[in-house]
């Protein structure tokens, strides 16, 4: 099946042959029989996913012709396994629409109707795939109700709509003429775009027919009027005529008339107001030709025995008429007598007449003939394809009775060896308890050789403990003991020989207990046999009776010798004692020196530690005065000028929290070994230097914060330089030296890192190396806002002319026109930056990568993470403020707002790109245009939201015909008062709008690094 849908989905641009489209319209191809045999589609859709069906339109095309062929004959499961991939068609046809050259349109068509024809029998299972039911199935499918008739209808027109739109686009306006005149003469089988369409031909006109019956039900039982089928006859008068003109366009093809007889539609169509119409309208059939082997293939035979069989018809006739002695006999009109002139014109003109009827009535058998000879091939084909289906399943009983059979004569060979082993089993088993009455007598001797054996290891062990004791007595004293240990390990490798000797007798034991236990088994196969196994093994017992006394033997000769060793060992032990009494009066000589000596290093270590703690008091003190002198700056008018920025703030806070982690590790040292005092020193000096460097720092920073955080940040600087001088006036105690935290400190950089962070600009939080990627993908997020807010226009436009009419509908199609040209002006413009950008990054980057030139260059690319920010903010609230003017909720003025702010965000934008730009480039060029071109929108926008206000105004204006001088006074009164409202709503609204300017200039500043100064 793979391999079928490989060869009918390839990318050559050729149809395919003949034959091969005739084995693909009356029989189905490989991989539709794959679907019924697997009663699925999921092998199809494995092997098409991994097609490059959006790269290439000819694997596209030729995808939505096997793709069409499955929905018809393939397996009724093939929708349900397609309907998941619905959405990836569409997907695949707006990106085909987009292609106007080619096979793009026709691709997008095709996908459409495939999609349509999904659809259509997801809501209607009861029509197959080939759409070939009868009257009264179709009755079925209208449940008998009017409703559901006319749905049915609607949905028949849709489907063979898409349908006629495939046909006006793929067959003849993108097929070359002579290509479908001269289909088998050019190449290999003609133009591959009019193959597909012969599918479709064959239900187009059955498929409308059954809309017409669909509609006649309804009609004219219920008794409706003409008037409400209206709609459905013009429509289907429509198709009737674009059907009817396809197909007399299609039979004068060659091409199509080698694959398929389409016939004549009549010149009128049925009548909509009458119920017999249908039955009274003789619907022509579009018959596809059965299944050949070859075009070349067809017998010539055939023809002759036709025309054979119709002149023996014509010789009938004529003998029936004239008689059949005139066969015989030449027919002569002059040798009649009596006969004159205008007797014999008569009779030729009725010999005439009857040889057009006969020439009439043949044609009608050979049509007849070729019908009916059709009918019969397309039978056996179906009768062939029944046939082969019965002999594969006949063979495939076969071959499971064949296996079973097989199989029952496993089971009765496996239970006669069955019987036959229980029987040896039996004998082998009564042999057995025979042997092992002998085998237990062998193993009571053996035990009894085995306790022998572990005796003398008990006590060879107990020898060994002995030596090793020995070993470890004499360590101190071996180069004098030297010769009494080679004795003593003579004696040992005596022993150890002993050892392996009786070792080595028991191994052959044991290999002649398993040499006996081998003939047990092999006195299992007869009697005889195993009365001779016994004799040798009485035997052998024998023997082994026999190595036992010799063993006994050697057991006692070991005893003697370890005696020996017993008196060798006591001498050792005297030797030893000895010489431990003169190694303990030499051990108190050296602990004697060795008391002197420690009672000296006491006192040089003593000495040592003083002068260390001495050490540390002064460093500490000149930290503590550093530290000191820093909180001393705080305080000084001098340093009320020095500035500093949030992120130096930061750093020194981050070093000076790391330099007290490591000190206060250094310190933990210190009070476990005062030696240890080397690394206290320098963390000490670096705590005092970056301690005050964070206060000085802080200090700074403070001068250009808001008056809260200042005086918490100050406030914060103070404590912690107070901490700091707490913890190094301990380290100068030395009582308060091992308490000594400096923990607090930490803290207190916290709370200042805290506050920095607070006071650092949020512009800057993004890493310098993430700088590169956050343009990118601010960029595209505003793309993307622009992208979003057209579709929502488009959408609201939609709706408009949905919903309303009048002055409101040309108002909001005003409006939303203006919005939609703004929003393409801003799509134009970010492209265009986008572009410049590109060319700026790569002109000035060099070697540097663009992520590198970014970081270096951070405030320009803040500047454009803004700008873009501020451009897709804007788009989204002035597609939010369009929809609330259309829905009558929202004002003329927040509109004209909105639109000028992103007029004045794009124009942020173009600054922020022409900054870094070179003056000659041609991108800049296109940037400005681009930009100019916003700002024409952003007028027309501003312009047609004025006229849309004016309108509106002028259609609710009052009417002051019907009102008397009081209330028209009385309403001049309260204009008045809205009016002074107006006004000092007006100039509070200014005086706010000033101050929100200035905060913004003030934020925007700090952001971009605008304050940024050093002390």
């Amino acid at each position: 099946q793979t391999v079928s849908i490989n060869k009918a989905i390839n990318a050559q641009e050729v149809a395919v042959k003949e034959k091969h489209a005739r084995n693909i319209l009356p029989k189905p191809p490989p991989c539709i029989l794959g679907t019924h045999h697997e009663k699925g589609a999921q092998t199809f859709w494995s092997v098409v996913n991994r097609l490059p069906l959006s790269g290439n339109a000819v694997l596209c095309w030729k995808f939505c012709h096997v793709f069409h062929k499955l929905l018809r004959d393939g397996h009724s499961n093939v929708l349900k396994d397609s309907l998941r991939y619905k959405n990836e068609l569409s997907d695949m046809s707006r990106m085909w629409g987009h292609l106007s050259e080619g096979y793009g349109q026709l691709c997008s068509i095709y996908l459409k109707l495939l999609r349509t024809k999904m659809e259509f029998h997801t809501k209607n299972p009861r029509f197959p795939g080939n759409l070939q039911m009868s009257d009264r199935q179709l009755d079925e499918a209208g449940e008998n109700d009017v409703n559901n008739f006319f749905q049915l209808t609607v949905e028949m027109f849709d489907y063979l709509e898409c349908e006629l739109n495939l046909f006006q686009t793929g067959k003849l306006s993108h097929c070359p003429v002579t290509e479908l005149l001269w289909g088998k003469a050019l190449g290999r089988g003609g133009c591959p775009r009019a193959l597909q369409l012969v599918s479709a031909l064959g239900t187009s006109h059955g498929f409308q027919l059954k809309s017409l019956h669909a509609v006649l039900p309804p009609a004219v039982p219920w008794g409706l009027p003409a008037d409400t089928l209206q709609g459905h006859r013009d429509r289907f008068l429509e198709q009737f005529r674009k059907l009817k003109d396809l197909f007399y366009r299609s039979s004068n093809l060659q091409y199509f008339k080698r694959l398929i007889q389409i016939p004549q539609l009549p010149e009128n169509p049925p009548n909509f107001l009458r119920a017999s119409a249908l039955s009274e309208h003789i619907s022509p059939v579009v018959v596809i030709p059965a299944e050949a082997s070859s075009p070349d293939s067809e017998p010539i035979t055939d023809l002759v025995e036709m025309d054979a069989a119709s002149q023996s018809l014509f010789d009938s006739k004529f003998d029936d008429i004239f008689g059949s002695s005139l066969g015989s006999d030449p027919f002569n009109f002059n040798s009649q007598n009596g006969m004159n002139k205008d007797d014999k014109d008569r009779l030729i003109e009725q010999l005439y007449g009857e040889i057009a009827a006969l020439k009439e009535e043949l044609e009608n058998f050979k049509a007849e003939s070729a019908r009916g000879m059709m009918q019969l091939r397309g039978r056996t084909s179906e009768l062939e394809a029944e046939l082969a289906e019965q002999q594969h399943l006949k063979q495939q009983a076969q071959d499971e009775s064949e296996f079973l059979r097989t199989e029952l004569e496993e089971l009765k060979k496996q239970r006669e060896d069955t019987e036959k082993a229980q029987r040896s089993l039996t004998e082998i088993e009564r042999r057995a308890q025979a042997n092992e009455q002998r085998y237990s007598k062998l193993k009571e001797k053996y035990s009894e050789l085995v306790q022998n054996h572990a005796d003398l290891l008990r006590k060879n062990a107990e020898v060994t403990k002995q030596v090793t004791a020995a070993r470890q007595a004499q360590g101190d004293v071996e180069r004098e003991k030297k010769e009494l240990e080679d004795s003593f390990q003579r004696v040992s490798e005596q022993a150890q020989r002993k050892s392996q000797e009786q070792a080595e007798v028991l191994d052959t034991l044991k290999r002649e207990l398993a040499a006996s236990r081998q003939e047990l088994q092999v006195l299992q196969g007869t009697l005889e046999s195993s009365t001779q196994a016994g004799a040798e093994q009485s035997t052998r017992i024998a023997s082994l009776e026999q190595e036992k006394d010799s063993l006994s033997r050697a057991a006692e000769r070991h005893g003697e010798e370890v005696a020996a060793l017993h008196a060798e060992l006591q001498q050792m032990r005297d030797r030893l004692g000895r010489e431990q009494e003169s190694s303990k009066m030499e051990l108190e000589m050296l602990q004697a020196c060795l008391r002197d000596k420690e009672s000296r290093e006491q006192a040089l270590q003593q000495h040592a530690a003083e002068e260390q703690f001495a050490l540390l008091q002064g460093t500490a003190q000149e930290a503590k005065w550093m530290v000191q002198d820093a909180l001393s700056h705080l305080e000084d008018p001098a340093h009320m000028g020095c500035t500093g920025s949030a992120d130096c703030l930061l750093s020194r806070t981050l070093a000076a929290s790391e330099c007290v982690e490591r000190l206060q590790d250094a310190h933990g040292k210190y009070v476990s070994d005062h030696a240890a005092v080397g690394s206290l020193l320098p963390c000490l000096a670096l705590f005092a230097h970056l301690v005050s460097d964070t206060l000085l720092q802080g200090s700074a920073t403070s001068h250009l914060a808001p008056m809260e955080p200042a005086d918490r940040l100050l406030e914060a600087c103070k404590q912690c330089g107070s901490e700091a001088v707490s913890y190094l006036s301990a380290l100068q105690d030395p009582g308060k030296v091992k308490g000594a935290d400096c923990r607090p400190v930490t803290i207190c950089l916290g709370r200042i890192s805290a506050i920095g962070e607070e006071l650092r600009p949020r512009g800057l939080d993004v890493k310098q190396e993430e700088l590169g990627d956050l343009v990118d993908k601010e960029m595209a997020a505003t793309a993307a806002a622009i992208e979003t807010a057209a579709a929502r226009i488009e959408e609201m436009l939609s709706k408009a002319r949905a919903g309303d009419t009048g002055v409101k509908l040309e108002v909001n199609e005003r409006i939303l026109g203006s919005c939609t040209g703004l929003m393409q002006a801003i799509r134009v413009l970010v492209l265009a930056s986008k572009d410049l950008q590109r060319e700026i990054v790569e002109s000035g980057r060099g070697a540097a990568s663009p992520k590198e030139f970014y970081a270096k260059n951070s405030r320009w690319t803040e500047g454009l993470i803004s700008a873009s920010k501020a451009v897709g903010w804007g788009a989204t609230v002035m597609v939010d403020a369009a929809d609330l003017v259309v829905q009558g909720k929202g004002t003329f003025e927040e509109l004209m707002v909105c639109s000028r702010e992103i007029a004045a965000s794009t124009a942020q934008l173009v600054a922020a790109s022409k900054v870094k730009a070179d003056k000659d480039s041609a991108n800049l060029c296109k940037l400005q245009q681009a930009s100019r071109g916003v700002n024409q929108a952003t007028a027309s926008v501003v312009a047609s939201t004025k006229a849309g206000k004016s309108q509106v105004e002028e259609k609710d204006s009052m009417d002051f015909s019907s009102m008397t001088l009081t209330q028209i006074k009385r309403q001049e009164m309260d204009s008045q008062v809205r009016v002074l409202e107006l006004e000092n709503q007006l100039q509070k609204e200014r005086q706010k709008l000033g101050e929100l300017r200035k905060k913004h200039y003030e934020l925007a500043g700090v952001a971009e690094g605008w304050e940024d100064g050093e002390c």
